[in-house]
């Protein structure tokens, strides 16, 4: 039962990628595009820790937490170049 239900979830999460790769794409704004790119990145989290659920390995859990770490810099960064023009000062 809990295979199927993991397997229900990965379909979602994937759906919702192409949702996100959509916006991203043809998003009117930059702004909207950021937040489509942030958006996609916690959706490949979640794909990643359904993946390591269904296949009972720790190795996934890793990644996703390296994942969120690289993304959640990736944000700041952005939002930096955005407000000032320059990431580092």
């Amino acid at each position: 039962m809990l295979s199927a239900v993991i397997f229900l979830c990965m379909g979602i999460m994937s759906v919702a990628m192409v949702l996100n790769m959509l916006r991203l794409f043809k998003g009117p704004d930059l702004p909207d595009r950021i937040l489509a790119l942030d958006t996609l990145y916690i959706n490949a989290i979640a794909l990643i820790v359904l993946l390591g659920l269904y296949l009972r390995s720790d190795l996934f859990f890793e990644a996703a937490l390296l994942i969120a770490v690289m993304g959640f810099v990736g944000t700041v960064a952005i939002a930096k170049h955005l407000l000032r023009g320059d990431i580092i000062e």
